[in-house]
């Protein structure tokens, strides 16, 4: 049997199914033959009782003998009672297994799905149904039902079929109406939909390709992804040349007049400077609006004037007596400034006492009956400054009390903060969004402390925000600079120093003697044999030296995702050295083991998980599609099901930029020649300061090298820093100097 076909029949049994691509493998007893025929493809999900029609073509796999490709899988819901018990009870509808299926078709017969349908209050009238049960029942059918729409629509348009759980989890009962008016919003609303997806959705769907909407389409993607990489605006010359090129087209004044129609329609802001057009800063409107507010609230506070507290000087006495510790000037002087202003923002290196600096004031704040809130952007710096000053200490999100529904802060201008004093650890992670916030729900009595290493990468987010406060000079601050004598005794300090100064790190090679066995440098110019030395190094060399737990304590940070030595192949190798036996659930290309060291890759507020935050998977269901994450020892079990798996990484490697607000008591800083393109002074200073106890730096001699040269340093495109001055000069606080240079 050849050429091409149709047929109906009931799936018996799914074989194999690949969320991420849409393939699949199923049984289906076709109406009229004894013998099940197989059925493979890229399809919407199917389950044993299922009815379908099938079109496609009768191949002969030299494996597996006949198969029908398909080239269309439609449902037919079943009619039979049979047929209707097996459809539910299949783990379709959650809530639904084969004991309550069973009851429900006993209650309603061939009627089944029409109750279902038209009638769902019916599903009290069977037992052991009760208001809650039924709900569950309701919603989760008509989330079925939208979601097999979704995934019909996809695949009759040419596009992944995978991508329907995120399209419907974001857009609910509208998402075709989406689909078919407006696909390109799927680019900029749905997380991991980028523009070329959209683009070809729109294509199948006939929009032309030189529409207004795929050119504002696709100027709203060329800065997302400037502001990606922390820029929070281009030159309109940078969106023209870049829109351009994502759109293949050679027609500038089109784009020029879609950034036209988007300022009036209020998605970006065109700030002409000086009114040459051609120098016209281009921000997407959000981040522009974050920027402009947060200039205005940095300028308002530095405006402030509080009573100064009294006995600041004999409150730090005491704090040094009963400390048993004698705080350098600089740090006096930070304390002083505490009691003085209502805000302040202290930053230095490691070892030059910014952990003890902070407790000196939280003693200030406290001895004058101050309520004090601490807090960091991770859970993970958060629990750090819960440790180290013996307070409680919450992430920036819990204070500011994110409301996953409304996906807004509850505490802001109208509702602030309920504290006399907030300090805030980690600043130079904090983006302008975030900072934004954060500020505005600053109570004006309140004074405010920012803490953090200017010198590190910036947040992951758009903004240099700490930079620019600090640049600005008219915000009191604090540069803590003397590193003392217990730090001194530390390579991994010392080298951090050396590398902000510019200057080649020293280090213990192999077999090397005579200094501080905190630091090694190992050197190897091949990525596959540095590769195999990683793995040896996480496996046996730093456990069998140090007593250190290979998962628990020890981490390795790359610059880069791809590779012999990136993000990707590393994990996989440390996976199977370190967790091989762990029950596996497979996802797209991606398999995640019980026991795996775990990231999360975005903010998920309903689950109250960040961008960052490290977890242990704690169990698999294959059967359900489903994991369950750990991310504190004594935390609750987070839920991953389908597509939200794509939230998830292995973690046994990761980049240096995800490891920020991060320690480890080991890293394994692997940075090759070949990581050239993103080779720089603070990645190479984050990395290295990620580590408690002990760094080994894998390296060739070129690598550090590039990353030192001054020429190689980021700089990112940021208003905050212009827009601040000229506030406070407004003010008449200072006068507004000459402009710099953009970057």
């Amino acid at each position: 049997m050849t050429g091409e076909i149709s047929m109906e029949g009931q799936v018996e049994r799914v074989s194999f199914e690949n969320a991420e691509t849409g393939f699949r493998v199923v049984k289906v007893a076709v109406d009229g033959q004894r013998i099940l025929q197989t059925v493979v493809g890229a399809f919407p999900r199917v389950t044993p009782g299922a009815r379908v029609r099938v079109r496609g073509e009768v191949v002969q796999d030299p494996r597996y003998g006949e198969q029908i490709r398909a080239t269309s899988v439609t449902e037919i819901l079943p009619t039979t009672i049979e047929g209707i018990e097996k459809y539910l009870g299949s783990g379709l509808v959650k809530g639904v297994g084969p004991v309550y299926a069973k009851r429900i078709v006993e209650a309603f017969g061939a009627d089944t799905l029409r109750v279902l349908e038209e009638a769902p209050a019916r599903l009290a009238e069977v037992q052991g149904v009760g208001d809650k049960r039924r709900a569950a029942i309701v919603d989760a059918w008509r989330e079925q039902r939208g979601l097999r729409e979704v995934m019909v629509f996809l695949q009759s348009h040419g596009a992944p079929a995978s991508l329907a759980a995120r399209i419907y989890k974001r857009y609910g009962d509208r998402a075709l109406v989406v689909l078919s008016t407006d696909p390109y919003r799927l680019a900029i609303d749905v997380w991991g939909i980028g523009f070329r997806t959209a683009d070809l959705l729109a294509t199948r769907l006939g929009l032309p390709r030189d529409s207004e909407a795929r050119f504002c389409a696709g100027i709203l993607q060329v800065l997302r992804d400037q502001g990606d990489l922390g820029h929070t605006y281009t030159l309109l010359e940078g969106v023209v040349r870049m829109t351009l090129a994502l759109l293949e087209s050679e027609d500038a004044w089109r784009v020029e007049d879609a950034v036209s129609l988007l300022e009036r329609e209020r998605q970006v802001v065109v700030d002409a400077r000086g009114g040459n057009v051609q120098d016209a800063r281009i921000a997407a409107a959000g981040v522009h609006r974050a920027e402009d507010r947060l200039a205005r609230r940095l300028a308002e506070l530095t405006r402030r004037t509080l009573a100064h507290l009294a006995r600041a000087n004999e409150a730090v006495r005491r704090f040094e007596a009963g400390a048993g510790v004698a705080l350098a000037p600089e740090q006096q002087a930070a304390v002083l400034s505490a009691a003085a202003e209502g805000l302040v923002v202290v930053t230095g290196g490691p070892g030059v006492g910014k952990t003890t600096l902070v407790r000196a004031i939280l003693h200030l704040f406290e001895a004058a009956d101050i309520g004090v809130k601490l807090a960091a952007p991770t859970g993970r710096a958060a629990k750090r400054l819960a440790e180290a000053t013996g307070r409680g200490a919450v992430t920036l999100h819990r204070l500011l009390e994110f409301d996953p529904k409304t996906a807004q802060f509850k505490r802001d201008r109208n509702n602030p903060i309920a504290a006399g004093a907030v300090i805030v650890d980690e600043t130079s992670m904090v983006d302008v969004y975030m900072a934004d916030a954060l500020l505005q729900a600053v109570p004006d009595a309140a004074r405010l402390i920012l803490v953090g290493d200017v010198d590190q990468l910036p947040s992951v987010g758009p903004g240099a925000v700490l930079h620019d406060v600090l640049a600005s000079g008219v915000v009191p601050s604090v540069r803590l600079t003397r590193i003392f004598r217990q730090a001194e005794e530390s390579l991994i300090v010392t080298n951090a120093h050396r590398i902000n100064r510019g200057e080649l790190p020293l280090g213990r090679e192999e077999g090397a003697e005579g200094l501080p066995s905190d630091f090694f440098v190992v050197k190897r110019s091949d990525p596959a044999r540095a590769a195999e030395l990683v793995e040896e190094l996480v496996l046996r060399r730093i456990p069998r030296r140090f007593g250190l737990d290979p998962v628990r304590d020890v981490q390795v940070l790359v610059p880069m995702h791809k590779g012999l030595l990136g993000v990707v192949a590393l994990n996989r190798a440390l996976q199977a050295a370190l967790n091989p036996a762990g029950r596996p659930l497979h996802r797209g290309e991606a398999t995640f083991r019980e026991g795996d060291k775990v990231m999360q890759l975005r903010n998920d507020y309903e689950k109250g998980v960040y961008n960052g935050d490290v977890g242990v998977v704690s169990r698999v269901d294959p059967d359900e599609d489903m994991l369950w994450a750990r991310f504190d020892a004594d935390g609750a079990e987070v839920a991953y099901d389908g597509a939200e798996m794509d939230e998830l990484a292995l973690a046994y490697a990761c980049t240096v930029h995800k490891s920020q607000g991060s320690e480890y008591p080991a890293v394994v800083v692997a940075l090759l020649s070949t990581h050239r393109v993103m080779l720089s002074k603070n990645l190479l200073y984050t990395a290295i300061t990620r580590g408690k106890r002990l760094v080994v730096l894998v390296t060739d001699d070129r690598a550090i090298p590039l990353a030192l040269a001054e020429a190689r340093r980021g700089v990112r495109r940021t208003a905050l820093l212009d827009r601040l001055l000229e506030r406070v000069d407004v003010a008449g606080n200072t006068p507004l100097p000459e402009p710099g240079p953009m970057g």
